[in-house]
């Protein structure tokens, strides 16, 4: 990068953070979306009549259409225009949401469901697309950590807020109606905020679009998908991402409930702190990254750190309530190490690839999300040892277990693909 470029990004300092922050709402938002699910559980099945298998498909809903949409998505922000494409994104979530929150039929919800997974594809990868615009190299792991904590908080209000917002109105319905509102909200501080590019950009603007006109769309792909490094970064990201979708998501308030006996509100507590946890994680992993320059040693060590605290929490006998919490909170911390793989990433490949790179990781992650809630419901229906009452699945301690045993496995995998993966030196090696 020129002398020039390097003046670009650094001169509108305080800019660049409003227009990425503003950018990042979409983020906030959409985790929102892909994690209440985790509050109004027993809602939905009851709404719906679903048992655990049909829940988790009406949940990876989400990630079916993540998965469908992403890498066009990561193609078409590395050619039009961010912002236009950010407007458009929020505007199909925010119509999802409305359809979910009124749908009367579970084809309709799942519908409503899967536009909100299509406008998400561009959430993320339009987040990085703009920071990589606004910022140098050497700052990259912060600001991806300051990005997915703003993703996380939005995580951590469809927790407690959410359960607290839904007994409020008493109806889950009613709270997704607000839901609705908030997306309007966001989509109306995107159009009079963000911006694609710094003011005096253009020159980098004029050669990013040469690059690829030069390329042509398919050599482009071929450049991202023939990189091992996307798709090790991508694996690891997946990997040690499950408790996100497992005890974040979806399953947590319940495992906490019907395996620990805690009251719903206190196990919303300690899925709030897990979300706390991997916002604090992301800050302090892409701050210690940037600060010793390196990228693959800390995600070493999240993914053994991981395994640690998921065995205490799974075989510890006895556990109290605040253990139960202060757990949650350390798992959401050392699993944050999964930010680093973006910076990574982007380092690993060009800049005017930087979208369609990205979305190779987060293609990764959103198959696992379409894959693993099911097969979780599954491993838990298949233990045979849950009984109804009401109509209603009663889990036990045997049921989940067996289940979680996905996430262990998970991190020792995510720990062998650090082996095989490149360090840059959190420098552009391009």
């Amino acid at each position: 990068m020129s002398d020039r470029h390097t003046h670009e990004k650094t001169v509108h300092t305080r800019l660049a953070w409003i227009v990425t922050l503003t950018a990042s709402l979409f983020f906030f938002y959409e985790f929102i979306q892909m994690n209440l699910f985790n509050a109004i559980n027993e809602q939905l099945r009851e709404a719906y009549h679903l048992d655990a298998v049909q829940l988790g498909q009406l949940f990876s809903m989400y990630f079916y259409a993540n998965f469908i949409c992403l890498f066009p998505a990561g193609n078409l922000l590395d050619r039009f225009s961010t912002r236009k494409i950010l407007i458009f994104a929020i505007s199909l979530c925010t119509l999802g949401t409305f359809i979910f929150s009124m749908a009367s039929t579970y084809w309709v919800a799942a519908a409503g469901r899967f536009m909100v997974g299509a406008g998400a594809s561009f959430c993320f990868l339009s987040c990085i697309r703009i920071a990589s615009r606004w910022f140098a190299p050497r700052r990259m792991a912060f600001v991806t950590g300051v990005v997915v904590t703003m993703a996380m908080l939005g995580g951590l209000v469809a927790q407690t807020p959410f359960e607290w917002l839904t007994q409020y109105l008493g109806s889950w319905r009613h709270a997704l109606y607000v839901n609705t509102g908030l997306g309007v909200v966001i989509l109306l501080v995107t159009i009079l905020i963000v911006q694609d590019r710094p003011p005096d950009a253009q020159e980098e603007a004029k050669t990013d679009h040469l690059q690829l006109k030069e390329l042509g769309l398919w050599r482009c792909i071929k450049l991202a998908a023939l990189n091992p490094q996307n798709w090790l970064g991508g694996f690891y990201t997946a990997l040690i991402n499950l408790p996100v979708f497992v005890l974040g998501g979806l399953w947590g308030i319940l495992y906490l409930t019907q395996v620990h006996h805690v009251s719903h509100e206190q196990a919303s507590y300690a899925t709030t702190l897990f979300f706390v946890g991997v916002i604090a994680g992301s800050l302090l992993y892409g701050w210690i990254s940037d600060h010793i320059e390196r990228r693959v040693i800390p995600m070493i060590a999240g993914a053994v750190l991981s395994l640690v605290v998921m065995g205490i929490l799974m075989y510890a006998p006895g556990l109290s309530i605040w253990s139960l919490v202060f757990l949650f909170f350390l798992i959401g911390l050392v699993t944050s190490s999964q930010v680093l793989t973006y910076p990574l990433i982007a380092e690993l490949n060009p800049i005017y690839l930087t979208s369609t790179s990205v979305s190779i990781d987060s293609l990764c992650i959103m198959a696992s999300g379409f894959i693993i809630p099911p097969f979780f419901g599954w491993l838990m229906e298949r233990s045979g040892t849950h009984e109804m009452i009401n109509g209603v699945s009663i889990y036990t301690a045997a049921d989940f277990n067996q289940a979680m045993l996905i996430m262990p496995v998970a991190f020792v995998a995510a720990l062998i693909i650090t082996f095989f993966m490149r360090e840059t030196f959190c420098r552009s090696q391009a």
